[in-house]
């Protein structure tokens, strides 16, 4: 399944390579919700939140009324995600909040999890140098994608692996990096980081693992794409 991305920053959708530099930005909201209402899910992400830099609330609500969405970005707390998800949200995606002085935080994952339904929470496993990070790319914790998926399997009813170093740079998604989560985990499981092309979309989907997508859709990259 082929999940567009919609990421926010200053009340723009932009896209940002490794996380640091923007490399585009679109005003226009319109023709992107056009072209994303035929799919099943979007993935919509609040980059300012996520970095403690202010927020896009309203265009979250706003978008979440339009779009089915997964949405992320700076909820840290079961009440962020209650927000989020009575705003129109069809499911959280939690990160920074799973740790807590940079070990496993499993008591918040079962604590959320009690509050919403873990079928409603995707954990997102963002990795640098083979290690998860937290607090928008910012802080790189001891935690293994795999030790994460491993502790937290039971709470959740999806997983979002974004491969930092190849984010935003057309490179390519290395597909080994996956293959142990997904036989980690009988959870759905999204990869997302240099995707470019229809060709790597079905070859993680003949794995079992969906696509987050964001640069190559903007850039125009997918034929197949309207």
């Amino acid at each position: 399944m082929l999940i567009p991305s919609i990421d926010l920053m200053g009340g723009k959708i932009v896209q940002l390579v490794q996380g640091k530099r923007k490399a585009l930005e679109f005003g226009d909201f319109e023709v992107w919700v056009t072209r994303f209402s035929k799919y099943p899910l979007v993935q919509l992400i609040d980059l300012d939140a996520a970095i403690g830099n202010g927020d896009n609330v309203g265009l979250i609500r706003e978008l979440a009324r339009k779009l089915p969405c997964q949405v992320g970005g700076g909820i840290r707390s079961v009440a962020a995600a209650e927000a989020a998800l009575a705003a129109g949200a069809r499911r959280v995606i939690i990160g920074s909040a799973l740790f807590a002085e940079d070990q496993l935080h499993e008591d918040f994952a079962e604590k959320i999890a009690t509050a919403v339904g873990s079928s409603r929470l995707v954990f997102a496993l963002d990795a640098i140098g083979g290690r998860v990070t937290i607090h928008g790319w910012r802080k790189v914790t001891n935690v293994s994608p795999l030790q994460m998926v491993q502790a937290l399997d039971r709470w959740c009813g999806a997983f979002l692996y974004t491969h930092v170093e190849t984010e935003g740079l057309l490179q390519g998604f290395p597909q080994d990096v996956i293959r142990p989560l997904r036989e980690a985990t009988t959870r759905q499981l999204i990869a997302a980081g240099g995707i470019r092309s229809q060709g790597e979309i079905d070859e993680l989907h003949r794995i079992g693992v969906d696509s987050v997508v964001g640069m190559a859709i903007y850039k125009g990259l997918l034929p197949g794409f309207v």
